[in-house]
């Protein structure tokens, strides 16, 4: 027997969370791991508030989400890696507002294993080819493409394994349209293995590989390694093609470093520490998250350190060769796992640690005085730059999404009295940590509010059509006269919906497919789809109570 289990509160903390166009509109949506779950969410560019269109279950565990487009293409898709052994493409359709399996092709054995890929993506930024990693030894590489029809298609999986070797990140790296490449940050312990004096183990240095897929051969190889000097915990992929230079930067302790094949030598520059930091200073500094901003005339990232600042990271090029690394302080917010910016102007940041927040970019930080740290800047070996944190300048919250993770206590008392006994939690950490009490029962949200002319004595609501899914009036009976408000983003009142509005509305509702039926003192009002009325007068002096 296999059983399913729903929860009534649904997960808040995000794990993961990456943006594209999924309903094929130039709306930009937001789609949200919450471990055990997926949830599309749409920031309305106008108001700037979050609206959820889709929460899903996918009963397993969520280990990591990627978004891609097919070239050419109009929408975006998913790319789901988890502890079903599987990978799984997903689409969204707008019309029955879900999300529907492409494909689902199993590689492996079910749960969170080392050696079972699911751990690492990695997409082609041209959406050709998409590479699925395990912590140890396994990566698979799937090549899409579209059938005659125009329909996404996936290949058989293309082995990259290397044996006592470990995975910390991986990215695609953007070529344009030569043979697509991925970069891995690894580490071989196989002497390290065989060695009981442990001397090997504190030689071995961590390597970035690229994997190249050859589109012709239809195979997978290493085409270079390099041992790095820091040990990094993350890559972003840098713009190629004719957008940029190509390449990645690498992100380890204390230091950014850009890389790249050819002729191309390392760039670096310390990462910037607070001035009067009441932390170690012995203490190392690491970047945790990192967005992509890029239009056709340029492009910048903006990336967290693990205190929550943000800095704006430029790449200044010599005929396609970057010559130097800028960083600029961008501001500073709660760290975060994860952080999208929108072409609308928005940076979405899903925190670490309490609720999560939508920002709106009000200014790029050009033209301030802040000031600006570069790689070309001469520094002695283990000095570094600093900078003064401030308030948010560049940033202005909109929008902000509750979240209790984590919780870190929990009790269960009726300390208000209301004999249903309440919920108290502890939630968030340091100074963003909060005590929430939760209910039992629904939360009524207040959509819009109308002020009324009087009493009212009775309020329906109808639908125009019986399988509408909405009531589209609210009908407000006074003692002398009806008040007929229509539904949609705001209340307002209308006049040509058939009712009488001169007298009291005793009864109304929907009457067959299509049609409205007003029942008043004087007699009875049957309303056609089409408006057209008849009406049912009361004989001689009667009316009806």
């Amino acid at each position: 027997m296999y059983l399913y289990n729903f929860i009534l509160q649904r997960a808040t903390g995000i794990t993961h969370a990456v943006h594209g166009c999924f309903a094929g509109t130039k709306q930009q949506e937001i789609l949200l791991s919450k471990g055990k779950s997926l949830e599309l969410v749409r920031p309305d560019p106008n108001t700037g508030k979050v609206h959820t269109l889709l929460q899903t279950e996918v009963f397993g565990v969520i280990r990591s989400l990627m978004s891609f487009r097919l070239t050419g293409g109009t929408k975006d898709y998913a790319v789901v890696g988890s502890d079903s052994g599987r990978i799984v493409i997903l689409e969204y359709n707008a019309a029955k507002n879900q999300l529907e399996k492409v494909h689902q092709e199993t590689f492996g054995k079910s749960g969170c294993r080392r050696i079972v890929p699911g751990q690492f993506l990695a997409i082609d930024p041209k959406g050709r080819a998409v590479m699925i990693g395990a912590i140890e030894k396994q990566k698979l590489v799937y090549i899409l493409n579209r059938d005659s029809e125009a329909r996404l298609t996936i290949s058989s999986p293309l082995e990259a394994h290397k044996s006592s070797t470990l995975t910390y990140h991986m990215v695609g790296v953007d070529v344009g349209f030569e043979n697509p490449m991925f970069a891995c940050l690894e580490i071989d312990y196989e002497e390290a293995d065989l060695d009981p004096t442990g001397e090997a183990a504190a030689k071995t240095q961590q390597t970035l590989t690229f994997y190249e897929l050859d589109l012709g051969l239809n195979h997978v190889v290493r085409k270079y390694s390099e041992p790095l000097e820091e040990h990094a915990n993350f890559l972003i992929s840098v713009p190629g093609g004719n957008d940029g230079p190509s390449g990645v930067l690498i992100c380890s302790e204390n230091y950014l470093t850009y890389k790249n094949l050819g002729d191309q030598h390392d760039i670096r520059c310390p990462i910037p520490r607070r001035r009067n930091d009441l932390d170690d200073p012995e203490r190392g500094m690491i970047f945790i998250c990192s967005a992509t901003h890029r239009t056709k005339s340029m492009f910048f990232f903006l990336v967290q350190t693990e205190q929550g600042d943000i800095f704006k990271v430029t790449l200044e090029t010599d005929d396609d060769v970057v010559a130097e690394i800028k960083l600029k302080y961008f501001d500073t917010v709660p760290p975060a796992t994860a952080m999208c910016v929108l072409k609308t102007g928005f940076l979405f940041v899903a925190c670490d640690f309490g609720n999560h927040y939508l920002y709106q970019i009000a200014h790029l930080g050009d033209d301030d005085d802040e000031p600006e740290f570069s790689s070309a800047m001469p520094l002695e070996e283990g000095d570094t730059f600093f900078f003064a944190p401030r308030p948010l300048k560049n940033l202005v919250m909109v929008d902000e999404i509750h979240s209790f993770a984590p919780i870190l206590g929990c009790q269960v008392a009726d300390l208000a009295n209301e004999d249903t006994p309440q919920l108290y939690l502890a939630c968030g950490r340091g100074p963003r940590s909060s005590i929430r009490v939760l209910r039992h029962g629904l939360e009524v949200s207040e959509m819009a509010v109308s002020e009324l002319p009087g009493n009212p004595n009775a309020v329906w609501t109808v639908k125009k059509r019986a399988d509408d899914e909405f009531d589209a009036y609210i009908i407000v009976s006074f003692v002398n006269a009806t008040l007929v408000l229509s539904i949609g983003d705001t209340v307002e009142e209308v006049t040509d919906s058939g009712f009488l509005g001169t007298t009291p509305t005793l009864c109304c509702s929907a009457l067959g497919d299509d049609a409205l039926v007003q029942v008043y003192p004087d007699g009875i009002r049957h309303i056609r789809a089409d408006k057209r009325v008849n009406e049912w007068k009361a004989p001689g002096k009667k009316t009806i109570i």
